[in-house]
């Protein structure tokens, strides 16, 4: 089998693209080169997906069993694709999202076939209308399309959390090790499922090639899903830290740190707990192994194996001691106002 996918050199796709060469797959990666790999059987074609006219010379007389596309993430990307690929695959998998399904949830497990809403992220409305066109391009233009639905997946490089640095994740783990505290989002117990990207790889790489994936969407997660609480503890566990948390409002959160909002409220405060038979049914080897405490202690290992990895956030940091600063403060003075009014009733 040949397989394409657009990217390839991120967190989740190196996975998938071991796991693929380990099985014997015939890998090609299309990018710009950037961080160039060499492992054998992979074919790096250089080119920038941005950059149709370029990535269509890049492509000349090349078909493949399966093209997955990890940067698309608007409907504009989408259209490119189509043009480029509709008649150059067997199969288009797009990389979608669970941040898509309707927030709240009306109940758990989430099945593939839920309503597909999310009023909080702009992320979230971008992957449903990329569905929207993938689906009426199948329907409609002949795009062989397969929909995947990851939930958050996480690797060695990253250390995934509800408040969080994206750019510098070992700020979380250097205000464990100091004994500062951490916020934690609402009481704590809201569940949530976390995916190591070995795990993710098996679903995806098993579902390449099959033609009675097209139509349909998948959802491809762990079925290990912990409240938050226990995240935070595991984690701390794993740096070897005492755990301090705070817990704060998702609301709060928002309010002062509008920049997180969209993946707190409209994905990281909910529970999630997600159906994924529909996968194993196709995909019988998809049987998740690497609990949390292992992978988020080989992310911390990672970390620990190399000082260069373990920057800091410093800005974000004393943002996060400010933010706890102003709600114990508040909580004191609304307890106060609260005991005056009690007593002056």
């Amino acid at each position: 089998m040949k397989i394409l996918f657009v990217g390839g050199t991120g967190l989740i796709s190196t996975a998938c693209t071991d796991l693929a060469l380990a099985r014997g797959i015939e890998v090609f990666h299309l990018n710009r080169g950037s961080h160039p790999s060499h492992k054998l059987g992979l074919t790096t074609l250089l080119a920038d997906i941005h950059d149709e006219a370029g990535a269509k010379e890049a492509l000349a007389g090349r078909r493949f069993d399966a093209v997955v596309d990890w940067i698309a993430f608007r409907p504009d990307d989408i259209e490119r694709d189509i043009r480029l690929f509709r008649d150059r695959t067997r199969q288009y998998v797009f990389v979608s999202s669970a941040t898509v399904y309707q927030k709240p949830l009306r109940g758990w497990p989430i099945r593939e076939d839920w309503p597909l809403s999310n009023p909080y992220w702009q992320y979230a409305r971008d992957k449903i209308a990329c569905e929207d066109r993938v689906n009426r391009a199948f329907r409609e233009e002949g795009l062989p399309a397969t929909i995947v639905r990851p939930s958050h997946t996480y690797g060695e490089q990253s250390i995934p959390l509800a408040v969080r640095s994206l750019t510098r994740p070992f700020t979380s783990i250097a205000r464990m090790r100091s004994g500062k505290a951490v916020i934690v989002p609402g009481d704590g117990s809201s569940l949530w499922t976390l995916t190591h990207r070995r795990d993710f790889a098996v679903g995806l790489v098993g579902l390449l090639g099959l033609q009675q994936t097209l139509g349909q969407a998948f959802n491809i997660m762990s079925s290990e899903a912990l409240s938050w609480d226990e995240i935070y503890r595991q984690t701390a566990e794993a740096a070897g830290a005492e755990l301090a948390p705070v817990h704060v409002t998702s609301d709060f959160i928002a309010a002062c740190m509008p920049e997180i909002s969209g993946r707190l409220l409209g994905d990281g405060s909910v529970s999630s707990i997600f159906d994924t038979s529909k996968l194993r049914s196709l995909v019988p080897d998809f049987r998740p192994s690497v609990p949390f405490s292992e992978g988020i202690r080989w992310a911390i290992e990672w970390f620990d194996a190399d000082p260069a990895r373990q920057e800091i956030d410093a800005a974000t940091d004393a943002r996060w001691d400010r933010l706890i600063e102003v709600w114990k403060r508040g909580l004191g003075q609304a307890q106060r106002e609260f005991e005056l009014m009690e007593d002056a009733s």
